[in-house]
């Protein structure tokens, strides 16, 4: 989509003056001149706040990702359900440190994200150098076995859908 320098971001736009009409519902002319006024000013006023992000370059294997995440989450809940039935004495909490190889903070930002959407862990903290994930387990028997798990079906696939 073609961009003007004094409409630098034209969907927002449209979809503001779309919802101050709807907020206000009416279609009296100020509204019009206001709702109008408000869709061109905001935008100009944002566009320099606004960051550049990382181009998905494969968005099918991004959807793909998707559902693989809805249904480890569908299993994890499963598993944390029978978990917390059973005796708490058994459980085995513990931190893990996962190496990274994407730097990215989008990227990153998705992989901490998915790993605290999947129940029984939780993305604890990202390494000031961005080079580990400390991710916390709510019962852990491999630790190996997580870290590689984590590598494989989020941090390798998300390397191919930002391309880093």
């Amino acid at each position: 989509m073609k961009r003007f320098r004094w409409l630098p971001m034209p969907v927002h736009s449209v979809l503001l003056f779309v919802v101050w009409l709807l907020l206000n519902n009416t279609l009296a002319p100020g509204h019009l001149v206001l709702g109008a006024f408000l869709a061109l000013a905001i935008p100009l006023l944002c566009a320099p706040l606004q960051t550049p992000q990382p181009i998905v370059h494969r968005p099918l294997l991004a959807i793909r990702y998707a559902f693989r995440v809805l249904g480890d989450i569908v299993v994890a809940n499963i598993e944390v359900a029978l978990l917390v039935m059973g005796p708490m004495r058994k459980l085995r909490p513990s931190f893990v440190a996962v190496p990274l190889d994407i730097t990215s903070d989008l990227p990153l930002t998705v992989l901490a994200s998915t790993v605290s959407l999947t129940p029984g862990t939780v993305s604890a903290e990202l390494s000031d150098d961005q080079r580990w994930l400390y991710v916390h387990a709510l019962h852990l028997t491999d630790e190996q076995a997580l870290i590689e798990t984590i590598k494989t079906r989020y941090e390798a696939p998300l390397k191919e859908i930002f391309a880093c």
